[in-house]
């Protein structure tokens, strides 16, 4: 079946949120007790409260998403976009492309606006499934808003927990080496290092209506 649709994960991938995650994962590992680097390896493509419930089930998940939310905020103006996002989005029709991420909506709509890149009419919140990545559900769920299969979607992911998500969804798998090594997302059916790359994809897949590309570029990943 031809490609006619792309599922954006954002953090990592259409943001650059490293170094703001990597700052609150720590600072709350801190005020836990826990090992930082064991909680950070955690926190990539997955919703905080899951990430909480792995490395932490003594604590209420609901709670700790309050004081992470809060050291989050302090972050704001620290999400820039990923080289070549702008250039990317703009060439694609509106009803050709999806965000689909563990994020909440009022922060990463913040998000966008700050880093000047567009919305599409379907987007995908953590909150808008029982079941987050690596659950397929966000993927199946955004390519059902599109009105098609998710056969005929390509998931843009940068960690292992939505390249998996996107192939079990049934989709075809991009996976943008940003944060990880290609080996680490080896269930991904292809590996680039740039939206650059991606852009090409498109462009062959007749999803551009400019033909923008965007321009390589390396990034971050995220909570």
């Amino acid at each position: 079946m031809p490609i006619t649709a792309v599922l954006f994960d954002v953090d990592g991938v259409l943001l650059d949120s490293t170094a703001a995650h990597r700052r609150v994962w720590d600072a709350w590992s801190a005020m836990r007790g826990l090992d930082a680097e064991e909680v950070w390896e955690l926190t990539f493509g997955r919703r905080p409260e899951d990430t909480v419930r792995e490395v932490a089930p003594q604590l209420d998940p609901d709670v700790e998403r309050v004081a992470l939310d809060r050291l989050l905020a302090r972050e704001e103006g620290s999400f820039p976009p990923v080289a070549g996002a702008a250039e990317l989005l703009a060439g694609l029709p509106d009803g050709a492309w999806a965000i689909v991420t563990s994020g909440d909506m009022v922060s990463v709509r913040r998000r966008f606006g700050a880093a000047g890149l567009p919305l599409p009419r379907v987007q995908v919140y953590g909150a808008d499934v029982e079941r987050a990545k690596p659950a397929p559900d966000c993927f199946a769920l955004a390519a059902s808003r599109l009105g098609v299969p998710p056969s005929a979607c390509l998931v843009v992911e940068d960690a292992p927990a939505g390249v998996r998500a996107g192939r079990d969804a049934g989709c075809t798998v991009v996976g943008l080496t940003t944060t990880h090594a290609a080996g680490a997302l080896g269930e991904a059916d292809r590996c680039v290092a740039s939206l650059r790359e991606v852009g090409e994809l498109v462009g062959a897949y007749g999803l551009l209506r400019t033909g923008g590309t965007g321009v390589s570029g390396r990034s971050g990943a995220g909570v």
